[in-house]
């Protein structure tokens, strides 16, 4: 069987979720705890990262965006990637904009700092980080708002991998609790049209020990 190894906070294991079930593609999920360095998953991606896909072959692919270019290109007949070069380009622009700007800016201020650090056991939360990363995610959520509002989705006519990044962040913060879903009422739009797609079933039924989600996480209609 085809398996991912997977942090189930990470966006960026999300993101690779989605791509999979949206192509309907089987596969397992194995939560790796990174922190462990376990040296069979070492040796799999010595980066020790998550996420990593295992191939039913054996092939084992690290990093969400050779694992998504990858799975375009070996099951394409649902591209997630663009159908032209002009949507492609887009598509990896705003995939760099979210796995990038809004993970540093947003995702690792809250998630990583509100909710892991500390249980991890690696300090105390920051505050002043924890506030930038509410201030952010303002404008962030801007940016969705502005491209759902004049686009289909957030590239383009067609839905993509541009989706899904956001999606993953944004479903990672939402299952924290840590998203003002009043602040766009076009993103918030978007958002629940792209949860209520199959591929999303997944991560709704995500469930954390110990870290409950709020009661809209798995609600359709929030």
């Amino acid at each position: 069987m085809r398996v991912l190894h997977h942090l189930p906070l990470s966006p960026y294991c999300r993101k690779v979720r989605l791509a999979l079930a949206e192509k309907r593609i089987p596969f397992e999920l194995l939560t790796e705890r990174v922190w462990e360095r376990r040296e069979e998953f070492l040796r799999l991606n010595p980066a020790g990262t998550v996420p990593v896909l295992v191939e039913e072959n054996g092939l084992a692919i690290a990093d969400s965006g050779a694992i998504c270019e990858y799975l375009d290109e070996a099951y394409p007949d649902i591209p997630l990637v663009g159908r032209t070069l002009a949507e492609r380009a887009e598509v990896r622009r705003l995939v760099a904009w979210f796995d990038g700007k809004f993970g540093e800016e947003v995702t690792r201020n809250l998630i990583w700092e509100r909710h892991l650090k500390r249980p991890l056991g690696l300090g105390n939360p920051d505050g002043a980080a924890i506030r930038a990363g509410y201030a952010n995610l303002k404008p962030h959520m801007e940016v969705i708002g502005w491209l759902a509002e004049t686009r289909p989705w957030l590239a383009g006519p067609h839905l993509s991998l541009a989706d899904f990044a956001a999606a993953g962040h944004l479903s990672a913060l939402d299952y924290a609790n840590d998203v003002d879903w009043s602040l766009n009422p076009a993103a918030r739009d978007w958002y629940a049209r792209i949860k209520s797609r199959p591929s999303f079933r997944g991560l709704l039924g995500d469930r954390i020990s110990g870290m409950a989600p709020p009661p809209h996480y798995a609600d359709l209609d929030f």
